[in-house]
């Protein structure tokens, strides 16, 4: 009798979510332009996450009366609070850095603005970036299994990229919480 490998339960991230899981048959997925995932796991401890911001951000920012959702200064905390108390610990905690891209010419390079911040923030953090890849003129669709640590990514074409920056600009990020309510794909 063979037995048949369960197909990984899928949960999608949008914009100003995050998601801790120690499932190894999970896969976090997401679309970026010029928004950064950051995807960061303790390999010891079989604990791993994704989060997904549009911008930067500072504490200045957010004091300002900004959605903190948008800013990965605020997702990048959460998700490694996540982390902590799922079982890791900051000194294992590697990381792999997604998105930045360019995807409008005439409008700033935030997508570089981005990743530039998720490198810092974690250097400063004291968490290495195992794994990226940013920039470019094009979005991507991103596989992240949080257990193992692997990643693929996916190129999107200008069209696929356009809209999903118009699907991005149109929605109202929500407020920052782990992903309990996903969207599954089989």
């Amino acid at each position: 009798m063979t037995t048949l490998e369960a197909a990984p339960k899928r949960i999608n991230i949008i914009q100003g979510e995050f998601k801790v899981v120690n499932d190894p048959n999970v896969v976090l997925t997401t679309i970026l332009g010029s928004c950064v995932a950051a995807c960061m796991r303790d390999p010891v401890a079989g604990v791993g996450g994704m989060n997904h911001f549009l911008l930067p951000g500072s504490a200045s920012a957010m004091a300002g009366g900004g959605d903190a959702t948008r800013y990965g200064v605020h997702l990048m905390e959460l998700l490694i609070n996540g982390l902590l108390k799922q079982g890791a610990r900051k000194d294992r905690l590697e990381a792999k850095i997604f998105g930045g891209a360019k995807t409008i010419a005439s409008f700033s390079n935030v997508g570089d603005q981005n990743a530039a911040f998720a490198v810092s923030f974690l250097k400063d953090e004291g968490i290495p970036v195992v794994g990226s890849s940013t920039s470019g003129e094009f979005g991507r669709k991103l596989e992240f299994w949080p257990v193992s640590g692997r990643a693929r990514q996916y190129p999107l074409t200008g069209a696929e990229t356009q809209k999903t920056v118009a699907r991005e600009q149109q929605r109202p990020a929500p407020a920052a919480k782990p992903v309990d309510n996903s969207i599954e794909f089989f």
